[in-house]
């Protein structure tokens, strides 16, 4: 690994954070929401950091599945792969020109790329064999079933909300492109990559990367890549100023800091929501357990003031 000149954070900004509220859902709002985000990942650069962007994509990929649906009898459907990398394009383009643009404001000569980001996972992972992860809009039990009979989806029923196509997450193994996008940084770029945790790859018998029908975790990917790279800094961009015990209830606790021991204890313990604070938790677990320095979990307003101590919660080894 080069010697770098300047820390290097991988900041991972949630999917929901273009979308502020139902309603506000078109792309420029979206962009919209992306100049609210981005100007505080330019206070990272300005105050002396390297930065990589990486991203969720889970209600684009879900608009991005609806239109398909809806055009169904006029074009071709969109594999999960395909649908990946076409927000890895759009929201790339969202951030990157945000990026550039308050750069450009505040008179900084930087520069934002963004990088299509591959994320190789292991074609015998359990996870193909037990699919979890809602995607698409909500069905009736007819419509359901003959996606399953016909399309060979798994779908499952949610809650009684209606039924819903499931798919694999399986765990990231290895980010394709982690040099490229380390080399970009080290020639001065602020990076936005694994977009989404990266669109799913495996390897066939010849080595070959083969797309799958997938989803994969934004925040275990991103760790992966944070720990690969030796990022000095892991932080993870959310809606809530700080990870809370008994969240949602009058005994709630904020917490300013915890050790990966008591992260555990709290996992355990159920404190996290599972498609929320959990898998956050989980990837700050293993950056840490991996050899990663320090780890933030905040909002984007408070970047800068969480790095000074002075709020966010700070997990240690």
């Amino acid at each position: 690994m080069n010697e770098r000149k300047r820390p290097l954070a991988v900041v991972a900004v949630g999917g929901n954070a273009l979308i502020r509220e139902k309603g506000r859902e078109t792309l420029p709002d979206q962009y919209a929401a992306a100049c609210l985000t981005m100007p505080h990942v330019v206070e990272l650069v300005a105050s002396g950091w390297d930065v990589i962007v990486t991203h969720g994509n889970g209600p684009q990929v879900g608009f991005i599945l609806r239109r398909s649906e809806i055009a169904a009898r006029e074009l071709h459907g969109i594999p999960l792969d395909y649908c990946v990398s076409n927000t890895q394009g759009s929201i790339g383009y969202m951030f990157q020109m945000a990026l550039e643009n308050e750069f450009k404001r505040r008179n900084m000569p930087n520069r934002a790329v963004t990088v299509v980001t591959q994320t190789l996972v292991d074609a015998q992972d359990p996870a193909f064999n037990c699919p979890s992860k809602p995607i698409g809009s909500f069905m009736d039990e007819a419509t359901a079933l003959r996606h399953r009979d016909e399309d060979g989806w798994s779908v499952i029923e949610d809650a009684g909300r209606g039924w819903r196509r499931v798919v694999p997450s399986p765990r990231p193994i290895r980010i394709v492109q982690q040099e490229a996008i380390l080399s970009l940084v080290q020639a001065g770029f602020t990076v936005v990559g694994v977009g989404g945790g990266g669109i799913p790859v495996v390897e066939d018998a010849q080595g070959n990367l083969v797309g799958v029908e997938a989803v994969i975790d934004k925040d275990l990917a991103s760790s992966l890549l944070a720990h690969t790279i030796q990022a000095d800094l892991f932080l993870i961009s959310t809606e809530v100023e700080k990870v809370a015990l008994n969240f949602n209830r009058p005994d709630v606790r904020w917490l300013d800091r915890m050790t990966v021991a008591e992260a555990r204890q709290y996992l355990a313990e159920g404190q996290f929501g599972k498609g929320s604070m959990e898998p956050k938790i989980q990837a700050v677990i293993q950056y840490l357990e991996n050899g990663g320095k320090r780890a933030l979990i905040t909002n984007p307003e408070n970047m800068l003031r969480a790095l000074a101590g002075k709020t966010g919660t700070q997990i240690v080894p």
